[in-house]
């Protein structure tokens, strides 16, 4: 049966045939612009309740949304977190502001400046420490490269990664910010190294720990330090050299 235009309602497309300029035929298909307007009522019907059908089905599957900051998911234990400056066991620093992670870093987030030791303020084994030291983690991309150019393993990065603040100046972390913070037994620096020793003995892991010369150097230049308290107990085993 025909409508009013003369084209049958839900006919299959008629195929035509055209010359090309070459003078080769080849079929067209002829499409019924018409065709969407013959959809089937029980489609039209049913078409809102599959959609619907993806709600319900979703409705009783397991729950997999974090309820973060309420619960936090441990993260992988190799995540490229917030960066850390690392500490020898007598408590000195371990960066010697080589300024190498700067140079290796892709995004340039990192500003070192390198700060000479002297007899009365020793920061690191040898002759220079990171006097300053930042990272822009507004820059930094997390890549790591920093890590692999620290000839010290100085530098480490942590599983932290809450670091949104709400100034950018806040987002530049000082060296006071990535320190490692001091463990048990350790003496902060300054404080001269483990005598007899070298830097080469600090980097080799022969040194475990201040020795009673360091402590007494530090209680008679800082008697208030409180590192003193852990670091001089009698019933930790004194460091020193193996």
């Amino acid at each position: 049966m025909a409508d009013s235009t003369g084209k049958g309602r839900g006919r299959s497309p008629e195929p035509r045939t055209t010359k090309t300029a070459m003078g080769a035929t080849h079929d067209v298909q002829n499409f019924d612009v018409d065709s969407d307007e013959d959809k089937n009522a029980l489609e039209e019907f049913f078409a809102p309740v599959a959609g619907f059908g993806v709600t319900m089905a979703s409705l009783f599957r397991p729950v997999v949304t974090e309820q973060y900051p309420f619960e936090k998911k441990p993260t992988a234990p190799r995540y490229h977190g917030r960066h850390q400056l690392n500490r020898h066991p007598d408590g000195l620093e371990k960066c010697i502001g080589c300024e190498l992670c700067a140079w290796a870093c892709p995004a340039d987030a990192i500003y070192v400046e390198a700060g000479n030791n002297t007899p009365e303020a020793q920061y690191a084994p040898g002759e220079r420490y990171g006097k300053v030291y930042q990272i822009n983690y507004l820059r930094c991309i997390f890549c790591g490269l920093c890590i692999e150019a620290c000839p010290t393993r100085a530098l480490t990065m942590t599983n932290d990664y809450e670091l949104a603040d709400t100034t950018r100046e806040k987002m530049i972390f000082e060296k006071d910010q990535l320190l490692a913070p001091l463990r048990s037994g350790m003496l902060s620096a300054p404080h001269p190294m483990v005598e007899g020793t070298t830097d080469g003995d600090y980097y080799r892991g022969a040194v475990t720990g201040p020795t009673p010369e360091q402590v007494d150097w530090v209680r008679e230049h800082r008697p208030e330090d409180p590192s003193l308290e852990s670091a001089a107990d009698p019933g930790r085993a004194q460091g020193g050299k193996r």
